[in-house]
């Protein structure tokens, strides 16, 4: 197993969001109380859709437009960039992020991929992807972004990530990549994540890669992924640790 290089320096608000979630990882994945007007996200319910309208309503940190859970595209870069690099003789990749919230993963794969990428950006929280087509355009003193290939291209849709059919026809994409949605959609309950896994593995292309980023330990989430990914192939690539944590990144690859 693999590390990747050591992480950048996190803000204030991104530390704030740690401690929350992981003190909300302290409760039981039969899911939670719907979250109250005040209080801590740690008797939220991570599948609500409310509590995510509400994280990403909060004040940012000037200069800081994006929110990452675990880390950002820089830490995992070296490990997307050879998936990337397929793209050179079939055209543009076909990106999927799910539950992309207000990540820099997508944006940093359209601003930085030196291979041309498409990338599709989805999450349930309006809130979020209203803020990210906000940042891709312009505004508010930020600049447009700027593809990293003159042939890249990113789009932000509101949807959600466990019922994509009227967005996403049967393997559509290439690489899609969940930061965290399936720990989120799992606090819910184990079927939701399920689902948010069949959805995935739809829409992922014959001889295409579907990767988990998390940092649940592999006794845990191999066995679920195995059963569910019908004869496709899983392995894991330990990550980090990234300030002071180790994660991993499950790569289920399709069959030709």
């Amino acid at each position: 197993m693999a590390a990747l290089r050591p992480p950048l320096p996190a803000p204030t608000l991104v530390a704030r969001a740690r401690r929350m979630l992981a003190a909300a990882r302290l409760k039981p994945s039969t899911g939670y109380p719907p979250p109250a007007s005040t209080g801590s996200l740690a008797s939220s319910c991570l599948a609500d859709r409310r509590l995510w309208d509400r994280l990403h309503t909060q004040p940012r940190l000037a200069g800081v437009p994006t929110f990452d859970w675990f880390f950002g595209y820089e830490e995992i870069q070296e490990l997307l960039l050879p998936l990337l690099q397929e793209a050179r003789a079939t055209g543009p990749l076909r990106v999927l992020d799910v539950g992309c919230g207000t990540s820099s993963l997508s944006a940093g794969l359209y601003t930085k991929s030196p291979h041309p990428v498409d990338v599709l950006g989805i999450d349930f929280s309006s809130v979020a992807v209203a803020h990210m087509n906000g940042l891709l355009v312009g505004g508010q003193n930020q600049a447009p972004l700027r593809p990293g290939h003159p042939a890249s291209c990113l789009r932000f849709m509101h949807a959600d990530a466990q019922n994509m059919a009227s967005i996403a026809p049967s393997g559509s994409f290439q690489l899609v990549l969940d930061k965290g949605t399936w720990d989120a959609v799992a606090r819910g309950g184990l079927p939701g994540a399920y689902q948010l896994l069949s959805e995935c593995l739809r829409v992922l292309s014959p001889g295409g890669t579907l990767i988990q980023f998390s940092d649940e330990d592999p006794d845990v989430r191999l066995p679920c992924l195995e059963q569910r990914s019908h004869g496709r192939t899983v392995t894991v690539q330990e990550l980090g640790p990234f300030k002071g944590i180790t994660y991993f990144a499950y790569l289920i690859k399709g069959s030709q």
